[in-house]
């Protein structure tokens, strides 16, 4: 651990590393015309309909944990921008479904490779993507995401 870095709390760690990772993605992507924001809802739409979902804007903010309302502001900018079609679900005329355009696709898949590049750059003190630390300490960021904030809360939720 770097000098600097000596006695920070677990969480200024999580913080220091999301704010250097939202950084370089930030930089990375913009040649693409991309935020590091629109990069996480293009590349989730790109997971999301090789799993052949077509999502909502609300099950996208769900599965990325961005605001719903910033992923309909994100939506339309991308929309705008020709890479992601806008269309009211059949099932609900509310919600609007998201797909990507072939640009779109086209795109994403570019911003894809530049972003595995940068993941391939962070993760190689700890050996790699491939590397058994690696593994653990995705495993323990899982952990720590599906971990409830306030375990009293979702406790009393539950037995309502």
């Amino acid at each position: 651990m770097s000098s600097s870095n000596e006695g920070a709390t677990a969480g200024f760690l999580v913080w220091r590393l999301s704010m250097k990772w939202r950084v370089a993605v930030d930089r990375a992507v913009a040649p693409l015309g991309l935020t590091h924001a629109q990069y996480v809802v293009v590349a989730s739409l790109y997971g999301m309909s090789r799993s052949g979902l077509r999502p909502s804007q609300r099950r996208l903010a769900e599965h990325t944990g961005l605001e719903a309302l910033y992923v309909s502001k994100l939506a339309r900018a991308l929309e705008t921008a020709g890479l992601v079609a806008r269309t009211r679900d059949p099932d609900d005329p509310r919600a609007m479904q998201l797909s990507l355009t072939e640009q779109g696709r086209d795109v994403t898949r570019r911003a894809i490779t530049v972003v595995q590049g940068l993941l391939d750059q962070l993760l190689e003190p700890l050996g790699g993507q491939d590397d058994p630390r690696t593994r653990r300490f995705t495993r323990e960021l899982a952990t720590l995401l599906d971990a409830p904030l306030d375990p009293h809360t979702e406790n009393d939720e539950e037995q309502s």
